[in-house]
């Protein structure tokens, strides 16, 4: 049996090839009921299009763009780099991928750029930024013009997003919280909290599943209120040491967000016993870290997966092409001195 055409699409919705064109490459011009009448077409007869062929005849690439916190930490540098290393094999299937960065936490500058890259025309779009009211409607506006949106590593599930890419970021809460209750190996303690922003969904949801295990599990922990730093490193460095002071004695930390670097230059700089410390992401400074000693445990994500599979999953949608949800999973990994890979290295998956 043949590949169905768009000719047989124009023939079973009872419209022209300018109409079924227009529907397909979500140009204006068409009726809503006309658009549906068309998709239900393309629906019953299982029609795939070719996006490759079909850039090719429109003379130009499948364009996705990446959109990312401007932000100084080691973990955005390692998933600007997986990203570009995405976008190089991807380019031999006609893809132009491009990575833009915003302000941290400015959700104005966030909704200007995504209108931006409308204007421009792109295909698919890839985002980690905050969870706002402007980030979620300027996603919803993305997605009224039909260019698919994955959220990436932080979720947006109030937005039209087409699917998160990231670990699971409460069950990453819970995992942290079992290690520091069973590293600190008392019945007692008190635990500080170190986020960059609550208003990062990711590092919300991790306080979250963080929380619902000290409560069932270390019910005597004192789990102090989050200390907020943005995740920038020189701040850290610079104003830990005071929120360490005006708690008194704290037997662990759990480091939330990014900002490891000032993180552990207090760590090695403070006389006296060390806390227990759970950190997020694998890099060079906190693998150095972790081989001295200055760190416990660090639960990573493979930022290589992370960057593939939002590209997977934005052509699948173009295609019309299920997404394989084993592939797409990123899995939570749990790191120490003794289990650590001898270099980092990008994975196939």
């Amino acid at each position: 049996m043949s590949r169905p055409t768009v000719n047989d699409i124009a023939k079973e919705a009872g419209v022209s090839l300018a109409t079924v064109d227009r529907v397909m490459n979500a140009r204006p011009g068409v009726r809503d009921a006309t658009v549906l009448r068309v998709n239900a077409a393309i629906d019953r007869l299982g029609y795939v299009r070719d996006v490759a062929a079909a850039s090719l005849a429109r003379r130009r690439s499948w364009r996705v763009a990446y959109v990312l916190p401007d932000s100084p930490t080691a973990f955005l540098t390692a998933l600007r780099a997986a990203i570009d290393a995405a976008g190089e094999l991807a380019a031999h299937d006609r893809a132009e991928v491009a990575t833009l960065t915003v302000p941290a936490l400015d959700s104005t500058a966030y909704a200007r750029t995504l209108d931006a890259l409308l204007d421009e025309g792109i295909d698919g779009l890839a985002i980690m930024a905050p969870e706002t009211p402007q980030v979620r409607d300027a996603i919803r506006r993305v997605a009224a013009a039909g260019v698919p949106t994955v959220a990436l590593v932080a979720d947006q599930p109030q937005s039209a997003r087409v699917r998160f890419v990231g670990i699971d970021n409460i069950r990453a809460g819970r995992t942290a919280a079992t290690l520091v209750g069973r590293f600190v190996g008392r019945p007692r303690a008190r635990v500080l909290v170190l986020a960059g922003s609550m208003m990062l969904r990711d590092q919300m949801e991790r306080r979250q599943g963080f929380d619902a295990v000290m409560r069932e599990a270390f019910p005597a922990f004192d789990v102090l209120p989050t200390v907020e730093m943005r995740d920038d490193p020189d701040a850290i460095a610079r104003l830990l040491p005071a929120a360490l002071a005006a708690h008194g004695p704290v037997d662990a930390i759990y480091a939330i967000g990014a900002g490891n670097r000032g993180l552990i230059r207090v760590l090695r700089g403070r006389p006296g016993p060390r806390p227990v410390t759970v950190v997020h992401e694998l890099t060079p400074q906190v693998r150095a870290a972790l081989e001295d000693g200055t760190l416990d445990a660090v639960i990573t994500q493979d930022v290589g997966h992370v960057a593939r599979s939002a590209l997977r999953v934005l052509r699948a949608r173009a295609e019309r092409l299920p997404v394989d949800p084993g592939q797409e999973q990123i899995r939570i990994e749990i790191l120490i001195r003794e289990n650590l890979p001898p270099e980092i290295t990008p994975r196939a998956n």
